[in-house]
């Protein structure tokens, strides 16, 4: 690229020259092509890599000089010959005639420099507002990343870093590159070169060590082996890059959605010198999930910055310190010290925002006044006008809310939805069918509990008095901390919470702890909204959820009428509705009828919105990978409390059993409903550390006993009797049967064990738990579960295929691995369709990933048993149209592996048949044809099924349960079975069988046998022409018959004056004395393989061939000049069958040979696993490139 002149005071230093003119010089690097010393080029090339040389000093470049001066001025650079000498041949062209008439050298420099400078101005105006963000010397890394692995450019570079990879023993110092997709090695030491290339979505453990052996190392690892990395100058932030890319790949296995930037992330006020504009992406992003998490805020919340200050705290007096979080939508607040205070302002809340008067006790302090008639005061801002000009930017921004949360008592207890919700009609204005959608049904305004409890008794004694005390502390604790989104969350809020919310408050505070009342607040009518898109229709999941409906706690009276019911099926059909991804899952019918009790549906439609998007990640997807991660950090997490017990666990393999329910549902199904929902209270404050803790209470407490036992079912009876006598005394609601302690009670009924007690003991054992740790436990085992998920997925698919496939498994899964790589690659690399409108999570693992035409056309060049040069893309078209059963241009995994199949273990038969198929219009057209060989078998199957039933009269059961066995019986297909071939098809398998042979040892041999039958079959064809026009009385199929090869030639002489006949005995005998021509003799194996050598040529028969038919590398035979090639038509009547092609086939011992050997797939896909590991695609601006120009 041209590069701003500069001036180069020793210009052969470590430079070697190769063209040179009285203006410019072309030079080259040591270390980089051929000459200049071996020793000499070792030692630069170790030095560039080593020093980071090369990412800044490219290998060519063009210096301009001017008379004897010994000041050079470089001008150009270029990373490959090819964009050197180009450069260097526009310079020859268009300025070396008008340098030389110029006077003095003085201008002459002037003059280049202008003219240079001019061309960078022009070439900086087009580039890409992306590219400008990054450095230069970034963005000539990136480069260099590409052309040292074969990237694409879609390829894009978030960083490197110099660091030592272990080699065995042997450090080897050099650059790791962090792509968005791949991790890259290149080292280059005294000429032992070592490349590495990783994609993220093969790494399964990704790890920070710290041993005498690796200091401050990274381990990577992989299905297959493990990598080691050291001597980093900042290993944490190169880890924690490393593991955002993991967790994007992960993203990646699971939802099938590539890595999309943020181009709305607001520029950075300078160019920072190594960091490129993606990896300020992806701080921000690390930034804003942490602030997400700690806020409990939705999805779409940007942190636009953050700063240390301090918060007065009116009921503590004080002044905490901590930092201050503004967003778009939020003004946050959290102490330094852990669960000292923290603050959530809305934006929607605030009135005014000011700059208080300064003092020496108050520095710079700013005054927040919410709608509510709150006040906060920040102090200690170090820069507090930027601040409150911030907020002021963000206020005017922030819309007027228009919804409010309305606490009223004297609101009646339920009410129609018919003024919210449309009723659902038909096409004919009537009801719709799906009578549980409908309006009509009444719907609480309140919980379920409140409605079912309003008759109840009041006086419950000592119960009802403590529950009126908790009640009056929660007042209390308003009236001192505030009350709703803003109150002061504090140590004394968590004390409240510990000890039980009372049931009046527990809907509204579990809103707020969860986050779910901000959003709801942000939507309003959006529930209504959902229900009414939800209406009438039907899907997978609606059908999951109608089985689900009665099961959700059938023990209470709330469920057992229809407005139960009613509300919960509204509720999760408009979640499936709001995230189909989701769509439904079991377990979430349990925790959302728990929701109910304490929320109107709204409130419980945005509480599950908080419970599956951000509480519980993943967990109620279709393989609930959310629930699996943190089951295994549940075994981490008890290997390192309890080592006893776990390894004494592990071996009864229990914990893998029980943890899964705990985590689904939150106890809710293991434990009797009054104590749960208390778990819930905490879990909703406190977040997923408060399950953990109580499940490693549970193991704790029962200890001794589980020590004891001897196997797995032993275990889980223990567990089960502990949990289902977790009692809660200060409970005023009516007791409710839990269905699995009926189950498990045995004789003697256990002790009682107070749930308050088990939270309290679960603080105490357990308290140093951190949310942050478990994030990072978290990470480990997600990628641990998703490999783990992948590799169960292919394990199944193989076990599906493997009895219709002659594959064994081990080269099955292999192609599953080739397969689902091109998908993925799919995902980040640019295709026809995305990735997601692919991938559907609800089929069968089977077809879940799909292939388009192009990467189906890399995969048959690269598996593929029949090259065929440049035809070989047509060839795989035609192949790919035949699989693709249902149009849709997609195929799956056993559509794939149905078609290599037929060419590496089909016989003789099989393989010329699939041939054969491939050129019949199915496999040659687009569109549908209903006379496909594939679809013929159904159809005639259908059909015959049809008539069977119309003759005869009503059986008996038996009879249909025969019919309906011998509709679904495959019929084999025969030879018999297949169309005709007319003559253009014809032509175009013969091209394609000489196109196949082009590579093949015994090429000549081919070449003649196929020339042989090709006019034998001319000639059938023409027999067969006859018999059709000559016998008009005699049925049509008769032309199935082959004809005695005795009479074969006889048509010719029947009529000899026939323009057909004459037409095709040129051809019989131009393919006659083709048999007999001696081949061209080769001189070497480049000139066999030569593209214009006559064996490489395709040969036809002129007589049968259009001129636009014929491709230009078309030998006709039997031609007698051009005119007559352009006066040849195509034989409408001309046809064969498939036994006829077989038949004539079988007559030559070397195509009898090619098509019975049998094709090793191990040797096609051995260089597949090496380029799979990078997909290595040649830039322009490589050295291979060149290489194979020059040549």
């Amino acid at each position: 690229m041209w590069i701003t002149p500069g001036e180069v005071l020793l210009a052969n230093a470590l430079w070697v020259s190769e063209r040179a003119n009285p203006f410019f010089i072309l030079q080259r690097r040591k270390g980089h092509g051929k000459g200049g010393g071996l020793a000499g080029c070792l030692l630069v090339g170790t030095m560039d890599v080593v020093l980071d040389s090369s990412a800044r000093v490219a290998p060519y470049r063009i210096l301009h000089q001017t008379g004897d001066s010994q000041i050079f001025c470089s001008i150009a650079c270029g990373s490959s010959r090819k964009e050197i000498t180009e450069h260097w041949e526009w310079l020859e062209t268009n300025l070396l005639q008008t340098l030389s008439i110029f006077d003095n050298n003085e201008e002459i420099t002037t003059f280049v420099k202008g003219k240079i400078s001019g061309i960078i101005a022009e070439e900086n105006k087009s580039k890409a507002a992306l590219e400008d963000e990054d450095s230069g010397k970034f963005r000539e890394a990136e480069l260099k990343m590409r052309k040292l692995f074969g990237m694409p450019g879609e390829e894009k570079l978030v960083n490197y870093y110099s660091c030592s990879y272990w080699k065995g023993r042997v450090p080897r110092q050099g650059w790791v590159y962090l792509s968005v997709n791949h991790l890259c090695f290149y080292s280059l030491l005294l000429g032992k070169e070592v490349t590495l290339v990783v994609q993220w979505t093969e790494v399964i453990r990704l790890e920070k060590n710290a041993t005498l052996l690796f200091p401050e190392s990274v381990r990577v690892s992989t299905r297959h082996t493990e990598h080691y990395f050291s001597m980093f100058l900042n290993v944490n932030d190169t880890f924690k890059l490393m593991e955002q890319l993991a967790t994007i790949a992960m993203r990646q296995l699971l939802d099938n959605e590539g890595f999309a930037a943020d181009h709305s992330l607001p520029k950075a006020c300078k160019t920072l010198k190594n960091v490129s504009a993606l990896k300020r992406d992806l701080d921000a992003r690390a930034k804003n999930e942490r602030y997400r998490a700690l806020f409990r805020l939705t999805q779409d919340e940007r942190l636009d910055g953050h700063t240390d200050c301090t918060l007065w705290t009116p009921f503590a007096k004080m002044h905490i310190v901590g930092q201050l979080f503004v967003s778009n939508n939020y003004i946050c607040f959290c102490s330094r010290e852990e669960d000292l205070c923290q603050l959530i302002i809305p934006l929607r809340e605030v009135s005014i925002v000011e700059k208080a008067d300064s003092s020496s006790v108050l520095p710079c302090p700013v005054s927040i006044s919410t709608k509510n008639k709150m006040t906060f005061l920040f102090a200690n801002l170090k820069d507090r006008d930027f601040l409150v000009q911030r907020i002021s930017d963000f206020l005017q921004r922030t819309p007027e809310s228009g919804h409010s949360v309305s606490q009223s008592e004297g609101s009646p207890s339920t009410t129609p939805l018919s003024s919210s919700l449309p009723t659902p009609t038909g096409a004919a204005g009537e009801p719709s069918q799906r009578r549980h959608y409908s309006p009509s049904l009444p719907t609480a305004t309140k919980g379920l509990l409140h409605i079912y409890q309003k008759d109840a008794p009041e006086e419950h004694g000592p119960k009802a008095t403590k529950e009126k005390m908790k009640e009056e502390s929660w007042n209390i604790h308003f009236l001192e901390f505030g009350r709703g989104v803003c109150m002061y969350r504090t140590s004394k809020t968590r004390e409240l919470v510990l000890n039980g919310i009372p049931e009046s408050l527990r809907g509204e505070l579990w809103l707020l702890f969860s986050g779910a009342q901000n959003e709801m607040d942000t939507h309003p009518g959006y529930y209504a909204e959902r229900v009414e898109q939800a209406m009438g229709r039907c899907t997978l999941a609606t059908e999951e959820i109608e089985r689900d409906l009665h099961r959700s706690m059938p023990e209470h009276h709330a469920f057992q009428n229809e407005m139960g019911i009613a509300a919960l099926r509204r509720v999760l059909t408009a979640y499936a509705c709001r995230n189909p991804g989701i769509g439904y899952c079991q377990a979430m019918n349990i925790v959302t009828s728990v929701l109910l009790l304490y929320c109107t549906e709204e409130e419980a439609f945005w509480l599950l919105v908080a419970l599956c998007e951000r509480m519980l990640p993943d967990y109620y997807n279709t393989r609930v990978v959310g629930a699996l991660v943190d089951q295994g950090v549940f075994e981490e997490l008890t290997r390192h409390c309890l080592p006893f017990l776990y390894e004494h666990m592990q071996e009864l393999g229990v914990i893998s059993t029980i943890s899964l329910s705990w985590f689904l549902t939150l106890f809710l199904s293991v434990m009797p409903f009054d104590s749960a929902v208390l778990l819930v209270d905490c879990f909703f404050y406190e977040g997923i550390k408060v399950i953990f803790q109580v499940a490693l209470a549970v193991l704790h407490a029962n200890m001794d006993t589980l020590l004891d036992c001897n196997d797995e079912g032993e275990a889980m009876t223990i567990l089960g009797r502990y949990l289902d006598n977790v009692v809660n005394k200060e409970t005023v609601s009516p007791p409710i049967p839990h269905l699995h302690a009926l189950l498990t009670s045995g004789d003697e009924p256990p002790p009682q064990i107070d749930v308050f007690q088990l939270i309290k003991s679960s603080c105490d054992k357990f308290g140093s738990l951190r949310a942050d740790v478990i994030e990072q436990m978290r990470f480990h085992q997600r990628l641990k579960v998703i490999q783990s998920l992948e590799d169960t997925a292919k394990r199944s698919v193989v076990r599906a295929i493997m009895t219709d496939s002659a594959f064994s498994i081990e080269e099955l899964e292999e192609l599953y691995v080739h397969f689902k790589a091109k998908h993925i690659m799919s995902c980040y690399w640019g295709a026809s369709t995305t990735a997601a409108e692919r991938h559907d999570p609800s089929l069968p693992y089977l077809e879940q990933y799909r292939i388009d035409l192009g990467q189906f056309c890399q995969l048959f060049g690269a598996l593929g048993t029949w090259p065929c040069g440049t035809h070989t893309a047509t060839l795989a078209a035609r192949l790919f149209r035949l699989l693709d059963m249902n149009k849709d241009g997609l195929i799956n995994f056993k559509e794939f592996v149905t078609g290599l199949s037929g060419m590496y273990h089909g016989d003789m038969t099989e393989k010329l048949k699939l041939l054969y198929n491939l050129h019949l219009p199915p496999g040659k057209q687009g569109k549908h044809n209903s006379d496909s060989p594939i679809t013929a078998r159904s159809t005639h199957c259908r059909h015959t099924c049809n008539i069977l039933v119309s003759v005869s009269e009503v059986k008996d059961y038996k009879y249909y349960l025969r019919m309906w066995a011998m509709e679904n019986e495959p019929k084999k297909e025969t030879i018999k079975d297949l169309r005709r071939m007319n003559q253009e098809q014809f032509i175009e398998l013969c091209k394609t069988l000489y196109n196949m042979f082009s590579e093949d040892p015994l090429e000549q041999e081919l070449y003649h046998a196929i020339a042989t039958v090709a006019s034998l079959l001319l000639r059938i064809g023409e027999v067969g022409k006859k018999f059709t026009n000559n016998g008009a009385n005699k049925p049509t199929d008769t032309t199935n018959t082959q004809a005695p090869a005795a009479e074969l030639p006889q048509p010719e002489k029947e009529e000899p004056n026939g323009e057909s006949s004459s037409g095709q005995s040129l051809v019989c005998r131009a393919l006659a004395e083709a048999q007999l021509e001696t081949p061209p003799q080769q001189t070497s194996d480049e000139e066999v393989k030569d593209d214009t050598s006559v064996s490489s040529y395709s040969m036809v028969s002129t007589g049968s061939l259009q001129c636009e038919d014929i491709a230009d590398d078309t030998v006709l035979i039997g031609c007698a000049g051009e005119q007559q090639r352009r006066g040849s038509i195509l034989d409408g009547d001309w046809s064969i069958t498939f036994e006829q092609v077989l038949a004539s086939m079988l007559t030559e011992p070397p195509l009898v040979d090619y098509f019975e050997k049998k094709g090793d797939i191990q040797a096609r896909m051995a260089p597949c696993k090496m380029q799979r590991r990078v997909e290595r695609q040649v830039s322009s601006s490589s050295d291979h490139e060149l290489a194979q120009l020059s040549t």
